[in-house]
């Protein structure tokens, strides 16, 4: 049988894959192959991704709203656009976590001309330039093209220095942090020239997904008790993780929900947050 990328390719379905990416959702062994029997039915030969994603998203749904959300990560990063903006915002929530301090939107003077650059970021003596390439499609991937453009603002800031939390530093590496998938061209360019990677699947040991899974950092619009407009309101108010709302409920008060509803979006944002990687 075969399962219909978003591309238009035809490849082979893998039901230990999907069964894989049903029990990083949380779910238990029991729980997987439950929904694997309910799904079984269901599947047929030529089935979209899409549609199948559909399909275990809402069984998940059934059993734990957390399982759910979890499971629609790739999605929820996506669901930050239409624009990058938010995407920015969230990979400066990802460095905060590692204990820097960090800034976007940053218009800097390089040697030969002006930047805008995405996120600067600092710990210690290091200073990291930080370029966001946030991609709204299932299956994009980032070309050689975008790391060799990188690497010419990298270079024009050489030898220049910074003064963004009272510390004058010359930046000390670049990193090009993306949702999207990276290219084999593009990551061995990275390698040759010392540049950071971070996308949905590399580093292999650290990546998007093992980041967010391993730290509770889901982006708010992982949550599936929450709207698409409510959700826009939250991003809107500078509430970019599932954990802002566990740290400070009060944010949900410009949402104007029920109390009932209210406890539910709080129930789902804590068992996403506090769960373990087994």
């Amino acid at each position: 049988m075969q399962v219909k990328k978003y591309s238009g390719e035809l490849v082979e379905f893998d039901v230990n894959r999907l069964k894989g990416s049903l029990s990083k959702s949380g779910a238990s062994p029991d729980v997987v192959d439950e929904v694997w029997d309910t799904m079984k039915p269901m599947v047929y030969d030529g089935i979209s991704t899409r549609d199948l994603y559909k399909l275990a998203f809402r069984l998940l749904k059934r059993e734990a709203d957390s399982f759910a959300a979890r499971y629609s990560l790739k999605r929820a990063l996506r669901d930050l656009g239409p624009a990058g903006y938010f995407f920015e915002q969230w990979v400066a929530k990802l460095f905060g976590h590692a204990h820097y301090q960090t800034l976007t939107g940053q218009l800097l003077v390089g040697n030969a001309v002006t930047h805008e650059v995405d996120v600067v970021a600092q710990k210690d003596d290091e200073l990291l330039l930080v370029e966001c390439k946030f991609r709204n499609t299932e299956d994009a991937k980032i070309t050689v093209t975008t790391p060799m453009y990188f690497l010419s603002r990298v270079k024009d800031f050489a030898g220049r220095k910074f003064s963004f939390f009272g510390k004058p530093t010359e930046f000390t590496a670049g990193w090009l942090v993306t949702n999207a998938y990276m290219t084999t061209d593009s990551i061995h360019f990275a390698q040759y020239y010392g540049l950071n990677l971070l996308s949905w699947d590399y580093p292999a040991d650290s990546n998007i997904k093992r980041r967010v899974d391993n730290a509770g950092l889901y982006p708010i619009t992982c949550l599936t008790t929450v709207t698409k407009s409510e959700k826009d309101t939250l991003l809107k108010q500078g509430c970019i993780l599932v954990k802002d709302i566990v740290e400070d409920e009060t944010q949900l008060d410009t949402l104007h929900c029920a109390p009932r509803k209210k406890r539910r979006i709080l129930q789902e944002a804590i068992e996403l947050v506090n769960h373990q990687k087994s």
